[in-house]
């Protein structure tokens, strides 16, 4: 039979006084309940735990020896019951969520912004990491929530939609497309060096599925990631299709992008989650304001 938490304190607060009828004061007990609590504890441990006479009780050896172990476990859990209220009230807690780097480096930003300023006291972490490695950690459970390309396959995940993305076409300042502000067609892309993403990737799945529909691109280059594609544009190696997500991004490093007309190439953004087990209050925090948000 194990020593209810309610023993223990009595147990301890004996220990701190020189009498029951002390101890019993302190605990707002009567001296029989006090008295009958501390007998069954030490029946429920196989010994005595103090010496009593009418003046004085004192912790024998083996009292001794408990006192400071009952301390640590009572502190111990008292910090764990308000660690568990902090969490559930939102008052302190880690968030872990992922997002891929476009969606990281330009909507994410403001979302937390909105989110901290709700939930001070909630320590966000964010792995910025491709689509596939989102979709990866949502699964592995490793982090609550992700923002990415609503998934292929579903199965196990929930997907929420944000917005619709449309690609566009990223060139270097001096590039003859600039010259077609207003947009360019898939077949205007066609007749330049493109630089594309690994093979493998969804975006690089996506273009070469509308590029067998219509029409083949001469890729020069490939790479892993989005960022490294504005840099070599900006070398003039090529040029690329990104989505609009990257943008500020391209802009920001003096690139110029140009709308895609009647554009195949859209995709839903949102925001993924597992169907196994339930939300943490802070994911399902965030999870409601980005419902909510337009």
């Amino acid at each position: 039979m194990s020593i209810s938490y309610r023993n223990m304190i009595a147990f301890i607060r004996v220990a701190e006084s020189t009498t029951f009828a002390e101890a019993a004061d302190k605990l707002h007990i009567t001296q029989p309940a006090l008295s009958s609590a501390i007998k069954k504890m030490e029946s429920q441990l196989g010994g005595v735990l103090f010496s009593r006479s009418t003046r004085r009780v004192q912790l024998t050896p083996e009292g001794r020896t408990l006192l400071p172990k009952a301390k640590r476990l009572i502190n111990e859990w008292d910090d764990t019951v308000m660690d568990m209220q902090n969490l559930f009230a939102m008052k302190k807690g880690t968030l872990s969520i992922a997002a891929m780097p476009s969606f990281a480096a330009s909507r994410l930003p403001g979302i937390l912004k909105t989110f901290h300023a709700n939930q001070p006291n909630i320590r966000i972490r964010v792995l910025d990491v491709v689509m596939e490695k989102v979709i990866d950690l949502v699964v592995g459970g490793r982090v609550e929530m992700g923002f990415t390309f609503e998934p292929e396959i579903c199965d196990g995940l929930c997907f929420h939609p944000l917005f619709n993305d449309s690609f566009i076409v990223v060139v270097h300042e001096q590039h003859p497309l600039t010259l077609s502000q207003s947009g360019v067609q898939w077949q205007d892309v066609c007749h330049y060096d493109f630089i594309a993403m690994n093979r493998g990737s969804s975006l690089r799945k996506w273009i070469d599925e509308i590029a067998l529909a219509h029409g083949q691109l001469t890729i020069v280059a490939e790479t892993g990631q989005l960022g490294t594609i504005g840099q070599l544009i900006k070398q003039r190696l090529g040029i690329s299709l990104v989505p609009s997500l990257c943008q500020e991004q391209m802009e920001g490093i003096g690139l110029t992008c140009i709308p895609l007309l009647n554009s195949p190439l859209q995709k839903n953004v949102g925001m993924v989650r597992s169907l196994r087990g339930s939300m943490s209050v802070a994911s399902l925090s965030l999870w409601e304001q980005c419902c909510q948000q337009p």
